[in-house]
This record gives structure tokens, C-alpha cells and sequence, in this order.
């Protein structure tokens, strides 16, 4: 049986700047202008992919001056991944048994 994955969240990784945010995240906490001058994208385009990562739990932000810093939270792209590996360990013992549903 297949456990439901976060579809929110796999949509949101998906997207390739979204995609591109998280992996500069990993790298180390960022502001907005950091984010800017790393991708090229507008501002206010990626405050709004900011605030999406950020209701999903994907992101946290830490308030320094009068900046935002933008930091990942490793343990919600691990759940995703975790999520997407139990599939294809599924779907990899199903190619492996020849497992399929009988028609009527």
C-alpha cells in the first residue's frame, strides 16, 4: 500500500527556482538581496516563492537588523525525500515481482 505523499510540498520543490532557492538555503542562510544577486530573479517574484517554502515548513526565517534571513529546514526535505524513496522502493519490488493486477 502506498503511504500519500506531501503533494504541496513535492510542487513546491518542483519549481525550478523554488528548486534553486533551497539548494542556495542548503549552502548557507541567505536574505532576499542575497537571493537576488544569486538568481537573477526579481524580488518581489521571490518573496513570493519565499513566503510559499516558508507555509509549508520548508523555510524559516531569523529577523537580523532589518534584514530577514532565510534559512532550510533539513528535516522537510528529508520527510519528502523519505516519502518519494518509499515509493520507488516500492515501485523497484513491483518491476522486481512482476506484480501486476489481473483484468476481469
Amino acid at each position: 500500500m502506498v503511504t500519500s505523499v506531501d503533494s504541496d510540498a513535492i510542487r513546491l520543490l518542483g519549481d525550478p527556482l523554488r528548486s534553486r532557492i533551497v539548494a542556495l538555503l542548503a549552502e548557507e542562510a541567505l536574505c532576499v538581496c542575497h537571493l537576488v544577486e544569486e538568481t537573477g530573479a526579481k524580488q518581489t517574484n521571490l518573496s513570493n516563492h519565499l513566503k510559499a517554502l516558508r507555509e509549508a515548513g520548508i523555510v524559516e526565517t531569523e529577523p537580523c537588523g532589518r534584514y530577514i534571513y532565510y534559512k532550510l529546514v533539513p528535516s522537510a526535505v528529508e520527510a519528502v525525500a523519505q516519502q518519494l524513496a518509499g515509493i520507488a522502493a516500492l515501485g523497484r519490488e513491483t518491476v522486481e515481482t512482476g506484480r501486476r493486477r489481473p483484468c476481469p
